[in-house]
């Protein structure tokens, strides 16, 4: 016999139709094996009504009442278990939210002591590379006030022994003028690998007798432009280095010549000018300047004299 509704045994707790249930007011037993369903007489006790089943058959059941009455705890069961549930989530993500919260504090007080910080470290950098600057400047202006008086004094050694010189002047090197002039720009000058050939320039440069010509361009066979030779060989003869030679010397009325590189060229003409400009003075062809321009020429060749010896040289020479 099938019901139109079901119910839930307190025994097995199993959903069977009504008709197949026992009542013992307020709870159905069914017949299970093995569970033993209420007395008759208990049965009968009970109070209720034969719902109308299929087919004309009737079944016990009980009114809205009734019915609503059973129901009633078990979902009320449901909800209290919602209800804990939903109170155990809710106190679990208060929990969380409170963590979280203590870690946002935390990360925001340690972003804040960093800020702190770092502006402190800012500011002590700025502090600091003020006070190096100061530093710096009092220690350039001390040096070039300590340097300006160095040239001063220098200078003025300088001029007073150019002075002496030109009082009565002359090439002989023992003069305090002229030694010092050897000893710091002459002899560095024309000191080269070469020791012997440097030797016979600078006794030919007091002599004036050393000449200083520019190779002569020959017709080249046809070769790489990489591979061109610049009029004459590459390979100078007083540094004994492969480089190209645009110059060559020689000396007084021999037929032997020697090629230069630029660089050794420049120290030789170098002196040469120094030497020319102090006979000119020595033979008393320099009669326009007073003596202060004369010593000021005479720096200005030293100074291209310093400027060889230290492997400066002009790219087209």
């Amino acid at each position: 016999m099938l019901a139109y509704f079901r119910l839930t045994c307190v025994l097995c707790w199993q959903a069977h139709p009504p008709c197949h249930l026992t009542l013992v007011y307020p709870r159905f037993f069914c017949s299970v094996p093995g569970l033993e369903p209420p007395s008759r007489s208990e049965a009968e006790s009970a109070e209720g009504v034969f719902l109308p089943g299929e087919e004309g058959e009737e079944c016990p059941g009980l009114t809205n009442d009734g019915l609503s009455h059973l129901r009633s705890p078990s979902v009320m069961e449901v909800r209290e278990k919602g209800y804990e549930r939903l109170k155990e989530e809710l106190v679990k993500a208060q929990r969380d939210l409170k963590l979280k919260d203590e870690e946002c504090e935390r990360l925001s007080k340690i972003r804040d002591q960093l800020g702190q910080e770092l502006e402190e470290l800012t500011a002590s950098l700025f502090e600091e590379a003020h006070k190096m600057v100061r530093e710096a400047n009092i220690k350039q202006s001390t040096a070039e006030k300590q340097l300006k008086e160095a040239h001063g004094k220098v200078d003025s050694q300088l001029f007073s022994e150019f002075k002496v010189w030109k009082e009565d002047p002359s090439l002989d090197k023992t003069s305090s003028f002229l030694e010092r002039v050897y000893r710091e720009d002459i002899y560095p000058c024309l000191t080269f690998s070469k020791s012997e050939l440097g030797s016979a320039i600078l006794e030919a440069v007091e002599r004036n007798t050393l000449s200083v010509e520019p190779v002569g361009f020959q017709p080249l066979p046809v070769v790489k432009a990489s591979a061109v030779e610049c009029g004459g060989p590459k390979k100078c003869a007083l540094s004994g280095q492969t480089k190209t030679c645009k110059h060559r010397i020689k000396f007084g009325d021999s037929s032997n010549s020697f090629y230069v590189s630029p660089f050794c060229r420049y120290r030789i003409t170098s002196v040469c000018n120094f030497f020319t400009y102090i006979r000119y003075i020595n033979q008393g062809l320099v009669k326009q300047q007073d003596a202060e321009q004369m010593f000021w020429e005479v720096m200005q060749l030293r100074r291209e004299m310093s400027f060889a010896k230290l492997g400066y040289y002009k790219e087209e020479l």
